[in-house]
C-alpha cells in the first residue's frame, strides 16, 4: 500500500469514528476501488458498521499526482455497496460536496460573509533524522504545551507506536510516522525559497531521512484549524529527531517554528506559521508571494517587479494577509487598497507568476 493509500485509509477511519457518523471505528474497512475526476484522484471505500452488518460505500479524495493532502471529499451515505455502482455513488457524493463548496463561493463573492468557511484543511511534513516518533512523549507535550488532550495508543495495533489521530473542537487531527523522506524531493527543493535561513533549510531537508505527516481537517473553522495545526507541528518539532518543517512551500527549522507558535500563548494569531511570504529579487525589481492562504479558502497574493525596497515588499505583503485572516476584508479584481486615502494600489486577478494557478497582483 503505497503512502497515498495509507493515508486515505486512515483519514477515511477517523471520518467514520467520529461521533456524527459512526461513533465507533468500522468493523472493516477496505479499498475497492479507485478513480479520477476533475483532475483530481479519488478512493472508494466499502465498510462494515459491524461483523455481521452488510458492506456500505464510501468516498474519500481528492488527490493531486502522488500528494498526500486532499481537497477534503470524505464522505458517506451509508448507502449500501454494490461494486457494479459504487464509482457512480461516489462520484455523485463528491459532485454534491463541490457543488455545495462552489455555492458557498459564490455567496462570498457577493458578500455572503456566512460563506467564509471555505478551506480548513492543514497539511505539513515534518522532517526526521531517523524513523521514530514517541507517541506518548508527543501527547505529554502536546498537553503541558497547550492542554490538548490526545490518545496515546492507537486501537489498531498495526499503528501502534506509528500513528496518532484524535478530535479537537469537532476538528481531526492525525500524526502519523512515514519511514521514508518526503517524494520526489520536494522538501530539498522548496528549502531554497527560506531566503532568511537557506543553507540551514537546505541542510534540514537533505539531511532527513523520515518524516511526520501532519494533518487538521476543520473547515468549518479554518482559522481554528490553522492554529490546532500549528500547535501540533510545534509540538512535534520539540522531538530530538525533528530537523525541520516542510510545509506553505518552504521548510522551516525548529527553533524558528516553535518561537512563532508561542505568539498564540498571548492570544495572537501564528499568521508567519500558516502563511510564508517569499521573495525574489532580480534586475526589473522585488518579487513577492504568499503561500497558505489557500488553505483558508483565499487566493494567494503577488506583487511582482515593484520599485520599492525588499523590506517594504515583504512588509506590505505580510500585513495584507493579516488584514485579509484576521479582519475579514475581501479582496477583489478591479478595486484597490492602501494605508491611506491618498494610497491606491491595483488589485488584479490573474495567473500567478511564482504560485500555481490564479493570484490577485498588488500593484505597488
Amino acid at each position: 500500500m503505497n503512502e497515498q493509500r495509507q493515508y486515505a485509509t486512515a483519514v477515511m477511519e477517523e471520518w467514520l469514528t467520529h461521533p456524527q457518523e459512526l461513533g465507533k471505528k468500522p468493523a472493516r474497512l477496505e479499498i475497492a476501488g479507485e478513480f479520477d475526476l476533475h483532475d483530481l484522484h479519488y478512493y472508494i471505500f466499502k465498510f462494515k458498521k459491524s461483523v455481521f452488518d452488510s458492506w456500505r460505500v464510501a468516498v474519500c479524495g481528492g488527490y493531486e499526482g502522488d500528494s498526500l493532502g486532499h481537497c477534503g471529499h470524505i464522505f458517506s451515505e451509508m448507502e449500501p455497496y454494490d461494486p457494479s455502482t459504487a464509482e457512480e455513488k461516489c462520484v455523485e457524493m463528491v459532485e454534491k460536496m463541490r457543488q455545495y463548496w462552489m455555492d458557498r463561493a459564490a455567496g462570498e463573492e457577493d458578500g455572503d460573509q456566512n460563506a467564509d468557511n471555505a478551506g480548513g484543511n492543514f497539511v505539513g511534513f515534518v522532517l526526521l533524522s531517523t524513523p521514530t516518533l514517541d507517541v506518548a512523549e508527543f501527547c505529554r507535550v502536546l498537553k503541558e504545551d497547550w492542554g490538548i488532550e490526545c490518545p496515546e495508543e492507537s486501537e489498531n495495533t498495526e499503528d501502534q507506536g506509528t500513528a496518532v489521530a484524535f478530535y479537537e473542537d469537532g476538528m481531526m487531527a492525525t500524526v502519523g510516522l512515514m519511514e521514508a523522506k518526503v517524494p520526489d524531493g520536494e522538501a530539498e527543493y522548496w528549502a531554497n525559497s527560506n531566503f532568511m535561513t537557506r543553507d540551514k533549510s537546505i541542510a534540514a531537508a537533505q539531511n532527513h531521512q523520515a518524516h511526520l505527516l501532519v494533518a487538521v481537517l476543520g473547515k468549518n473553522s479554518p482559522m481554528k484549524a490553522g492554529e490546532l495545526f500549528v500547535k501540533i507541528a510545534s509540538t512535534c518539532l520539540k522531538a530530538s529527531n525533528a530537523l525541520g518543517i516542510y510545509d506553505c512551500g518552504t521548510v522551516w527549522l525548529p527553533e524558528d517554528y516553535i518561537r512563532f507558535a508561542m505568539v498564540m500563548k498571548d492570544g495572537e494569531f501564528p499568521l508567519t506559521n500558516l502563511v510564508f511570504v517569499g521573495l525574489y529579487q532580480n534586475e526589473k525589481g522585488v518579487s513577492s508571494w504568499t503561500n497558505g492562504l489557500r488553505s483558508f479558502g483565499k487566493e494567494e497574493l503577488e506583487v511582482i517587479e515593484s520599485g520599492q525596497s525588499p523590506s517594504e515588499v515583504y512588509e506590505l505583503v505580510l500585513n495584507i494577509s493579516s488584514y485579509i485572516l484576521q479582519e475579514g476584508a475581501v479582496l477583489r479584481d478591479g478595486e484597490t487598497l492602501g494605508y491611506s486615502a491618498e494610497q491606491k494600489l491595483p488589485i488584479k486577478l490573474s495567473q500567478g507568476v511564482f504560485v500555481e494557478g490564479q493570484s490577485l497582483k498588488i500593484g505597488f
